[in-house]
């Protein structure tokens, strides 16, 4: 009988029993006292800014803390993610990817020192991700305090690239032939959202251009009359925002950023424009970005060559789902079955998009908490209640080290 036609109640009997595991209960009450542990580890890799394509301060920390945690083959791979192992008690070679980013959305010079006002903290990243990757750090020291031995060795990630423009660069490389574990991970797990019942199952495609218009440029008095790329790209972004956009599937576009000039009594010479386009279909993807880039050609064609047209593809995510009657889908209803969680299912563009997209068993998850104004500085988190998110993911994890043993 193959997983996916495991009848519910197998899933349930299985979480039970692994529940009342011995060790496990230990697991459960490590979360439950260390909570101040992990409030410090949170509070110090949050002062370490971890900035798109910089993230090797932060990294460092965490293959150092990996190595504190006893996890085995603790190391960074080529793009900077930091990888360890925490052993299978079988001669299996297959592992249980369980990640969470260290990027965040903030540029460098963004002071990121937390602040703490009662339980809550705050600060650029406290909760995206800083809940998730303090997940990470609770789940090897959980297992290793309760002496677990997993049917399957788990690989523990801290990756890069998650956010913006990273374009999942982290989560590429280790699906890629570059990486040593490519072909070993049957499942994959990212920590990367606030809540004890959220799960990410559908991912979320976007495609993110960039736009740049450029012209001969000059004095805005005595070469009046030159065409003015500002004005241009103006015009180009008033029409694609009025592009028909379907509801279901659902489809968004978004200007993001705007920027050109060098100064207010100067014809630009250049003006440049960010914009994200998501879909839950791909080829309804395909087709705006086919409307977007009509547009744009529309908007330049009158200029005669006057004014040239670049686009750039900056970003590329790719959709994908997973099943419902899957092994892993399956085992988290029973999971939050056992736990009284009623499952909260959500479309969103995460680390899990990329093996979403090869057809490996992967989703998001929630790591607890609650959480506000994430994307900005006054973003802030309140652990509160935590450890029955670690829990969940706890038990998830070791039910998929014993369906891939």
């Amino acid at each position: 009988m193959t997983p996916e036609k495991h009848p519910a109640s197998e899933f349930n009997r299985r979480i039970t029993t692994l529940a009342a595991n011995r060790a496990v209960h230990r697991a459960f009450q490590w979360f439950h006292l260390h909570e101040p542990q992990l409030r410090r580890w949170q509070l110090e890799f949050l002062a370490i800014p971890a900035p798109p394509f910089n993230e090797s301060a932060r990294a460092a920390w965490f293959l150092s803390k990996f190595r504190d945690l006893g996890l085995q083959n603790p190391h960074l791979d080529g793009v900077g993610n930091v990888l360890a192992e925490f052993p299978s008690s079988s001669k299996s070679t297959q592992v249980i990817l369980v990640s969470a980013h260290l990027d965040t959305v903030f540029p460098a010079g963004t002071d990121t020192t937390p602040r703490e006002d009662g339980v809550v903290i705050h600060g650029p990243g406290a909760c995206d991700n800083g809940a998730g990757l303090t997940a990470l750090l609770a789940l090897a020291a959980a297992l290793h305090h309760a002496g677990i031995k997993p049917a399957s060795t788990l690989l523990f990630v801290a990756n890069v690239g998650e956010e913006g423009e990273g374009d999942l660069r982290g989560m590429r490389h280790l699906f890629s032939s570059q990486s040593q574990y490519f072909q070993r991970i049957t499942a994959a797990i990212a920590i990367d959202a606030p809540g004890n019942a959220t799960l990410i199952d559908r991912a979320l495609g976007s495609r993110r251009l960039r736009v740049t218009i450029t012209g001969p440029g000059g004095h805005s008095w005595a070469d009046f009359g030159l065409p003015n790329p500002v004005v241009a790209l103006s015009t180009a972004i008033q029409a694609i925002t009025k592009l028909k956009l379907p509801t279901n599937p659902r489809t968004t576009l978004n200007v993001g950023t705007i920027s050109g000039g060098t100064s207010v009594n100067s014809i630009p010479a250049s003006a440049s424009a960010g914009l994200d386009l998501r879909s839950t279909s791909a080829l309804e993807l395909d087709r705006l970005e086919l409307s977007v880039l009509k547009a744009l050609e529309q908007t330049v064609k009158p200029y005669k060559g006057e004014l040239r047209l670049h686009v750039e593809r900056i970003g590329d995510r790719p959709s994908g789902a997973l099943a419902p009657s899957s092994a892993l889908a399956q085992t988290l209803r029973a999971v939050d079955r056992h736990l009284s969680l009623k499952t909260s299912a959500h479309v969103g563009s995460t680390d899990a998009n990329l093996p979403m997209s090869l057809n490996i068993p992967a989703l998001a998850i929630g790591a607890g908490g609650t959480a506000g104004n994430m994307h900005t500085v006054h973003e802030w988190f309140d652990p509160t209640g935590r450890d029955l998110a670690l829990r969940r993911i706890l038990l998830l994890l070791l039910d998929l080290c014993a369906q891939s043993a």
